[in-house]
């Protein structure tokens, strides 16, 4: 069985996921009222919150003691759950100071999340979209693994509840939250505005 620091590592040689253009639709798209449980214990409505809000979907955190679904690496996409939480976690001060919240999002419930949440020490909220209410919403794209539905993964920038940038395919995941504050220091720099709020 694959133990914790091994779900820290990126295996060499992953498939890469391309570019099937199914988020094509998601910018300047209005977020519809969907209600998630968090690992905070308070439902969050996305679409009601102000300011900017980083949100990275990934399908499935490996948990020590568990093996991942057969396959996950040949899996475009799929593998590097943990590389990217502890990405956003390793950059979360700098997302607060460019004036963003963050959190994840996934398809599993909110005890599984919240024992990823506890284990990588991760100082944001999990968002759990077990019913795939919210991947309907948007028409995120999703797939399906030994009889599961999951999220592929794709990082929604927000702003007052519109979506004004969306990282699909995301990939190498480890890297997601530094692509995510580049974008946020050129958008600065493009306004020329002192902050993104």
């Amino acid at each position: 069985m694959p133990g914790a620091k091994d779900f820290h590592e990126l295996p060499k040689n992953l498939p890469v996921p391309e570019d099937d253009g199914a988020c094509d639709h998601l910018p300047g798209m209005r977020l519809p009222q969907v209600t998630l449980p968090s690992t905070a214990g308070a439902p969050v409505d996305l679409s009601e919150l102000s300011g900017w809000t980083v949100v990275y979907c990934y399908p499935l955190t490996g948990r020590p003691g568990y093996e991942l679904p057969a396959g996950w690496d040949d899996i475009p996409g799929a593998r590097g759950c943990t590389p990217q939480s502890c990405a956003f976690r390793d950059h979360h001060a700098e997302l607060q100071a460019l004036g963003a919240r963050v959190f994840g999002l996934s398809a599993q419930d909110t005890d599984y999340q919240r024992e990823a949440k506890g284990r990588l020490r991760l100082p944001f909220d999990l968002l759990s979209d077990e019913k795939l209410d919210f991947a309907a919403a948007l028409e995120l794209p999703t797939f399906e693994v030994e009889g599961m539905e999951l999220i592929r993964r794709l990082t929604l920038i927000i702003r007052d509840g519109v979506i004004e940038h969306v990282f699909y395919p995301v990939f190498p995941p480890d890297k997601n939250a530094e692509e995510v504050i580049e974008w946020f220091r050129r958008m600065r720099y493009n306004v020329r505005e002192g902050s993104p709020t």
